[in-house]
């Protein structure tokens, strides 16, 4: 990016917020746009201020952090959240990346891989600590419990012959012209398995798709 990136820090701690101030203030490539100390005024200032970035901690008094992300990333497709936080459980680590986080750091990281995540989520990566990349990777690896089919009952059978086709990383254009569908339907089905899944993009749906075992045999095949 020309300019530099902007931050708004959005934890409860006054020294945490203090202590990220002062890095990123000394460094030339990120400012800070602004503050906040709980869920609520993250997602006021987020839509206010525009930030590339927001640092989002988990636990926030009112508005937990997991939601205000949620409330973020649909107000507004330019907002980035980077999750930083001191829990690195199963569930708080999906949970964020299901709310739409673009990363998940722990607190205690090197400054400089505190900086690396911040400049990898504000140009449109994904990123995550070492310790939760290694969950990742195990939790991807591990054989799905159920049987693929019965792993999304919310789905109908044409929304989950779409979702296997997300896993196996199709476009639009190439799920219609494989199921014989216009693109614009397609998109309607992809909208409708994004609200039933509670994920935020194809990227999103694709990882818990494969984590239940759809679209293994193509991506096999590749």
């Amino acid at each position: 990016m020309s300019r530099p990136i902007r931050i708004l820090i959005a934890d409860d701690h006054p020294l945490f917020r203090a202590g990220l101030r002062a890095l990123l203030e000394s460094i030339p490539d990120t400012e800070v746009a602004g503050e906040a100390a709980t869920g609520e005024e993250a997602v006021e200032a987020a839509v206010a201020l525009v930030p590339d970035v927001v640092v989002m901690d988990i636990n926030m008094p009112g508005l937990n952090g997991i939601d205000a992300t949620r409330r973020i990333v649909d107000a507004s497709e330019d907002v980035k959240v980077l999750v930083m936080t001191m829990h690195d459980d199963d569930e708080a680590v999906f949970a964020a990346i299901r709310a739409g986080a673009r990363g998940y750091q722990l607190k205690g990281a090197a400054q400089d891989e505190t900086l690396r995540a911040i400049r990898s989520v504000a140009n449109g990566e994904a990123i995550f600590g070492p310790g939760i990349a290694d969950r990742l990777q195990r939790f991807l690896a591990t054989p799905p419990a159920l049987d693929p089919t019965q792993a999304f009952p919310q789905l109908t059978d044409r929304e989950l012959e779409i979702l296997q086709l997300l896993a196996e990383r199709r476009t639009n254009a190439e799920i219609a012209a494989q199921l014989f569908l216009s693109q614009k339907t397609v998109r309607n089905y992809v909208s409708a398995i994004f609200a039933k899944l509670q994920v935020a993009d194809r990227a999103e749906a694709g990882l818990l798709a494969r984590a239940a075992g759809l679209g293994e045999r193509q991506l096999v095949e590749e």
